[in-house]
């Protein structure tokens, strides 16, 4: 293989890019809408293949405008809901949190318990980092398998793409309050289906100093679909990276470090009043459909090449040498 001279120059460009996003994410937080994050991602990638052959760049080109094309459909579905006269879900999944817990309804059980106006505790430090994380681990999952293996990227963007699709044409149909809003959180839309309840998602970042998080996801959140709750892709996401990811790794220690991730988004989200239980259990299992799904898919796909294979294979004799019928070329 003949020397690759651009590398060292795109580990540059790389870690000066990440640098750059440090400096950003300390000045200005983190970046949550989703044209900004289909910028920055581009950027990323463009300096990736800095140096690269031009039938890459073609890759790279159709890759990205489908990605884009992927948070489009995304954004698209942000007031959809209210062209096609679809009603607002409220009691239907409160409904739900009540009978799986008996009554309670979480998000109100745990603020009473572990909420104080006046104290930051470390869990709502680790709340806010963990919730956070949506916005940065799966795009730099996609980054990481585009650069490094373009065979597991392919199976890994059929499942997020997938789980986006099913989850789009939920908040199409289903168009639903999350708990902050239904609590009567939104000056918009006026609903008491629960308690009063606060929406603390920003505040730990702001106790690590970093109030510019909060500014930027104020302003983000402005921009988001706030009737998307059903399925959460919070939830999606964070169990779709480890399940992707679990059979890679080895020893039960680092297994169940893994697990604990989705368990503490789920958990950060319905502290925080994002997403009922019910959203985060609707999110993990539109991930169990993508995997089972596309495994599926890939299986008949590896046995459909297997045959073909076998068929374009010559006959082989008892004794494993070819048969008579078969033509031999000799020296």
């Amino acid at each position: 293989m003949p020397a690759d001279r651009w590398r060292f120059v795109r580990i540059g460009l790389i870690v000066a890019y990440g640098l750059a996003y440090a400096y950003s994410f300390r000045r200005n937080g983190i970046i949550i809408d989703r044209v900004s994050v289909a910028v920055s991602t581009s950027i990323l990638l463009v300096l990736g293949h800095v140096g690269r052959p031009w039938y890459r760049w073609r890759q790279l080109t159709i890759a990205l405008s489908l990605y884009s094309a992927m948070w489009l459909a995304y954004d698209e579905t942000r007031g959809a809901a209210d062209r096609l006269g679809m009603p607002l879900q409220v009691e239907s999944v409160r409904n739900i949190d009540r009978v799986l817990f008996l009554g309670a309804d979480p998000t109100v059980w745990l603020q009473r318990r572990l909420y104080a106006p006046d104290v930051v505790r470390w869990y709502d430090v680790a709340a806010s980092v963990v919730y956070a994380t949506h916005f940065v681990i799966p795009v730099a999952v996609i980054v990481v398998l585009w650069l490094s293996d373009r065979h597991q990227w392919v199976r890994f963007m059929s499942r997020f793409a997938t789980a986006l699709l099913v989850a789009c044409v939920s908040f199409v149909l289903l168009p639903t309050a999350p708990p902050w809003m239904a609590a009567g959180g939104d000056r918009r839309i006026r609903l008491d289906a629960l308690p009063p309840v606060v929406r603390p998602t920003a505040r730990g970042w702001s106790h690590l100093g970093l109030g510019s998080f909060e500014t930027t996801w104020e302003t983000g959140r402005d921009w988001a679909n706030r009737i998307a709750a059903l399925p959460s892709l919070h939830a999606a996401f964070s169990l779709m990276v480890v399940v992707f990811f679990f059979p890679f790794i080895r020893g039960w220690w680092m297994r169940g470090a893994l697990l604990l991730f989705p368990i503490a988004m789920g958990v950060s989200l319905v502290y925080l009043g994002e997403h009922y239980v019910a959203d985060v259990l609707a999110g993990w299992v539109i991930v169990g459909v993508a995997f089972a799904g596309w495994a599926r898919i890939e299986r008949r796909v590896r046995l459909r090449r297997s045959a073909r294979s076998r068929r374009a294979l010559p006959p082989l004799g008892r004794d494993g040498t070819e048969t008579a019928g078969t033509v031999v070329a000799k020296s």
